[in-house]
Order: C-alpha cells, then sequence, then structure tokens
C-alpha cells in the first residue's frame, strides 16, 4: 500500500523504499479506464489536448488494487501501485524484468547454448513455450544453435519464420549462397573473414541472421565474437579508445552490388555514419556493437565534419590507435570461440552484438540463412513473456 498527499498540483506517492511524484496532467493523460484506452488495441483514445495544463482532482484514495484518483465530471482513474512504479519518472525507479546478460569467451566452447529444432516446432503452448526458451537464450548469450534441423532451405526458413516474419534486403529475404560470387559480396566467396556485424550501412542493422551449412566438402571455421564481452575489456584496458569508439562517426557503405541490384548503401552526411559502440542514453549501458571493416567508407571531411566537436590535430591516429586496440581484443584466441559447422545444426546470432568471421577454404560450402529485425525479435521475446511470465505490457 502506499500513501498519497496532494500539494501544488502534484500527487506524492509513497512506493516503499522510495517517494515518486506525479504532476495531475500526467496522471490524467495516462488514465487507464476503458473509455481512454481501448481495451482491445491498447491505444489512447483520449484526447491529451482537451486535458487543462491545470487540472486538479476532486479527491483520490488508497485502495488494494491501487491509487483511486476522482476527476472533474467524476471521472474515475485506478493505477494498480506496480504501474506506477514501473512509470515513476520523479525519480526514475530503475528496474530491468529482463534476464540476465552473460558475456563469454572462448570458453564458451565447453557448453555452448543449444536448443532442439523438434521443441520449437512443436504445436500450441509446449512449442511456443520453447520458442521463449530458446529467444530468452539468445537475449542471455547473444547467439544459439539449434540441433536436429532439416538440412534443407525450405525447413530452415521454417525455423526462421517460427521468429518473426523474414526481414528483406539487397541480399533478398531467405537466402541460399555459395562461393560464387553471386552477390557483390565477399561472403560469396571462399575467401577468409574477419569477425564482423552485418548492415553497418544501414540505419538499422538486422537484429538476428540465421545461418544454416546445407552440406559441404570444405574445411572452414565459423568463428564467434562477444562483441559486449570485447567491449568490456576496452573499456577496462583502453578507456579512452572506447570513449572514441562511443562517439567517432564511422562512415560505411556497400556498392558492390550495384550491377544487378541497382543498390548503392551508404551512410550519408549529417549522421555521416554511426560509432562503433551504441549505448542506452538513460543507463549508459552498451546494447549495439556495430563493426564491420570491409564495409568502412574512406575517412576524409565528412568523418571531421560529423565529428567536429572530437576534432583536432590527432584525431585520425587516435581513431586508428582506438581500431587497433579493439581489433587486438577481436582477433585474440581468448575471444573467439572457433566452431566447425554441420548440416543439421543452425546458428542464429544477436547482430547488434556477436561478430561472426569464418576460415578461408576449398572445396563446396552451401549455406542458407536469413536475416529478423531487431524490434520483430525483441517484440516477439516480450508477448511470449507476457503470456507465459506474466511480464507487463507497455500499459
Amino acid at each position: 500500500m502506499a500513501d498519497w498527499t496532494v500539494a501544488s498540483g502534484i500527487l506524492w506517492k509513497r512506493i516503499n523504499p522510495k517517494t515518486s511524484r506525479f504532476d495531475y496532467i500526467w496522471l490524467r493523460d495516462h488514465c487507464l479506464c476503458t473509455s481512454c484506452v481501448h481495451p482491445k488495441t491498447k491505444q489512447r483514445m483520449l484526447n491529451t489536448f482537451e486535458i487543462p495544463n491545470n487540472i486538479k482532482p476532486l479527491r483520490a484514495d488508497n485502495r488494494q488494487d491501487g491509487l483511486v484518483v476522482v476527476w472533474p465530471h467524476e471521472h474515475e482513474s485506478v493505477y494498480p501501485w506496480e504501474w506506477l512504479k514501473r512509470h515513476s519518472y520523479d525519480p526514475p525507479i530503475v528496474q530491468s524484468s529482463q534476464p540476465q546478460q552473460v558475456l563469454w569467451n572462448a570458453q564458451i566452447s565447453n557448453s555452448p547454448p543449444t536448443v532442439s529444432y523438434e521443441d520449437i516446432m512443436k504445436p500450441g503452448e509446449q512449442g511456443d513455450r520453447a520458442l521463449l526458451h530458446w529467444l530468452s537464450t539468445i537475449h542471455t548469450y547473444g547467439f544459439s544453435f539449434i540441433s536436429g534441423v532439416p538440412p534443407t532451405p525450405s525447413a530452415t526458413e521454417t525455423l526462421v519464420r517460427r521468429i518473426a516474419f523474414i526481414r528483406e534486403t539487397h541480399y533478398g529475404a531467405f537466402w541460399e549462397f555459395t562461393s560464387d560470387l553471386g552477390k557483390g559480396d565477399t561472403a560469396y566467396t571462399n575467401l577468409g573473414l574477419d569477425v564482423h556485424t552485418d548492415n553497418t550501412y544501414f540505419t538499422d542493422p538486422s537484429g538476428l541472421q540465421l545461418f544454416h551449412l546445407l552440406d559441404h566438402s570444405s574445411d572452414s571455421q565459423t568463428i564467434l565474437v562477444d562483441g559486449f564481452h570485447a567491449a568490456s575489456l576496452l573499456r577496462s584496458n583502453h578507456p579512452s579508445s572506447y570513449h572514441l569508439l562511443s562517439n567517432l562517426r564511422i562512415p560505411s557503405h556497400a556498392s558492390g552490388d550495384f550491377s544487378s541490384s541497382g543498390y548503392i548503401f551508404r551512410t550519408e552526411h549529417p549522421t555521416a555514419g554511426y560509432p562503433v559502440l551504441t549505448h542506452n542514453p538513460s543507463t549508459d549501458q552498451l546494447v549495439q556493437v556495430r563493426w564491420n571493416n570491409y564495409d568502412r567508407a574512406p575517412i576524409g571531411s565528412t568523418f571531421l565534419d560529423a565529428n567536429s566537436a572530437l576534432s583536432n590535430a590527432k584525431l585520425i591516429p587516435k581513431f586508428y590507435s582506438a581500431l587497433s586496440h579493439f581489433h587486438a581484443i577481436l582477433s585474440s584466441d581468448e575471444s573467439r570461440y572457433v566452431v566447425q559447422l554441420k548440416p543439421g545444426t543452425a546458428v542464429v546470432l544477436d547482430n547488434h552484438r556477436v561478430l561472426h568471421g569464418r576460415t578461408a577454404f576449398t572445396g563446396r560450402r552451401r549455406m542458407c540463412g536469413a536475416y529478423v529485425g531487431a524490434d520483430e525479435w525483441r517484440a516477439r521475446l516480450a508477448g511470449l513473456r507476457f503470456t507465459f511470465e506474466d511480464e507487463p505490457r507497455s500499459v
């Protein structure tokens, strides 16, 4: 139970162990009744702009189920205590209901996160609970293997669509490829690839990437690196480099497929690119690693303009020094999980966290896979948690 007082246009609520204040107009705007929020769509129906700026409640009271406020015209609003705590803004009450993320290095090879295709594809609640476990695993580790996948494009595509709809790009929707340069990208060769994230030239890089090796006669190995773990080492060992890579906007481009697709992707001025490390502006928590040296565009006046707040005669040398520090961590044996993919076991990566690469190879290597948007897979996880773990919606 919470105590309330009324003073100077503010409702003060005691939500143990802190006291939160709520403006009258904010409370009226966030009434949860079915006249103000549509019961099916959960969208606001209240006309915010008809609320007087100086609105005051007629009365307020505590109830077991929450704070009850009666507004002019006897309109009653009920605000559950947990809802008030979750949406407290003065002060913010930080509370994360997300599973804890686990940072990892090469030792993850001792027990890599793995789920079962058979479980995920089961109908009804049993399959949905397995899907919840899978997506929670991806959130926790940034990647997951899926065992028992039939080594066919159709089964793999069905697996991807179990999460959400596929994100189509200039590579297509669901793709199947080998080392035939079918697209203007180094992935379509037999060359080795250093670890990287995909779509650095997009404003919104794809969220998940799922790969499945269908058949092969090569000895190519896949390399995975936890970008969040690498960033934590950079922050500890080279804080100035961490700061630079969190602020410098690095341009990227993709134009190798122009002759067939007609697309040229590049980060244009005034954004002129994005930092390697992106943080939540409220919590300063690292939320995205965006790094692909293959797609890094030439650094020139646009780079300097975009980073004018940091510009000085030594910016370029500092930039390359910071990249070298980060690359050394990404390249270390301690950071790299090296694995030989096999038909029947797919792997899915959080493209905002885990970097991937491969060794050079000879022979045949036939892959398939697809992207899923970041918003889509996170929304799917949120919906499953709401269904099975009683997690709250946004309202």
